[in-house]
């Protein structure tokens, strides 16, 4: 099984294991710039400023390209706001493939916008086209939608478990030319109400936070998890892979996709996938990673509540 990865450009430990482990790693992925993308801004950091990211992201390119690791660029946000059709837009959006083609190498771009697909589709034929894990698509009518606009396809996440869905889905690639992709450890709550509403204050982010806001949001899973008679059937209530599970996956995927762009210890989840094994607390592996305090879900064949 073969992986990409969420980048965490200062996070040398977490760089220095993705070449240490660069036989299973496909790809990493990120976003550029000050791009509206599915996370937080990569060019903020409490000790650096924007441009001193800017260069380290670029010298953390090189150094992964050199290794043979491809590069998977991030136009995923959920919204762009008055930009999404605009001409000098879409002009910025080819400068920044066009840059990172030429100076690292562009493999893939994954992206929640049909036009910025047909863009990347139209001037960069020999970059690969996805569609983004937000855009939620989980039957073969969403795939031969925009089957014109996209190479592969992330499966909607609450499919994660339903290995009948999955082969209809894959065989449906198969005989498509298309290729299906999965996110193995999203902590996200399944058929989340305000998914679409979280994504698309993250997207505008940046707008949000020169306002005199009257809330702050920071997803209904911290409020849900609040009350203790949750904590049990969060289980259920979530689509994760234990990494002992994950070779389940491999006639249908050839590639799975790792959350670890702000997980706390991205080298523990990149460790564990591979080796297929983890021992402790099952939320630490993902993205949201749950706090539900005293209480852990200690991996294992069943997952148990338990609590310290």
């Amino acid at each position: 099984m073969k992986f990409t990865v969420g980048l965490q450009f200062t996070n040398e430990a977490f760089l220095d294991c993705i070449v240490e482990q660069k036989k299973h790693i496909d790809e990493v992925y990120f976003s550029w710039g000050d791009f509206p993308n599915g996370r937080s801004s990569q060019l903020l950091d409490a000790d650096l400023t924007p441009w001193e990211l800017q260069h380290r992201q670029m010298e953390v390119l090189a150094r992964l390209s050199g290794e043979g690791i491809g590069l998977n660029l991030l136009f995923n946000a959920n919204c762009y706001g008055a930009d999404s059709q605009s001409r000098l837009f879409f002009e910025k959006i080819g400068m920044t493939a066009d840059y990172i083609l030429t100076n690292y190498g562009l493999k893939s771009v994954t992206t929640t916008s049909p036009l910025i697909a047909k863009f990347i589709k139209s001037n960069f034929p020999t970059v690969q086209v996805r569609a983004s894990v937000n855009m939620e698509i989980g039957t073969i009518q969403g795939m031969d939608y925009l089957a014109n606009y996209f190479d592969g396809y992330y499966m909607k996440r609450e499919h994660n478990r339903d290995f009948v869905k999955i082969e209809e889905l894959s065989a449906w690639c198969r005989e498509n030319g298309k290729k299906l992709y999965l996110l193995a450890n999203s902590g996200c709550l399944n058929h989340c109400s305000a998914h679409n509403f979280h994504d698309n204050l993250v997207a505008h982010e940046h707008e949000i936070s020169r306002m005199d806001n009257a809330y702050n949001f920071g997803g209904i899973c911290r409020e849900y998890l609040k009350d203790e008679r949750h904590y049990l059937s969060l289980i259920h209530d979530t689509n994760f892979i234990r990494p002992e599970d994950i070779y389940k996956y491999e006639p249908y995927f050839e590639q799975v996709k790792l959350a670890t762009r702000v997980n706390r210890a991205p080298v523990l989840v990149l460790d564990s996938y591979i080796r297929g094994k983890y021992s402790g607390n099952i939320l630490e592996l993902l993205e949201p990673a749950h706090r539900i305090y005293p209480y852990v879900i200690e991996n294992g064949e069943p997952l148990r509540l338990v609590k310290l």
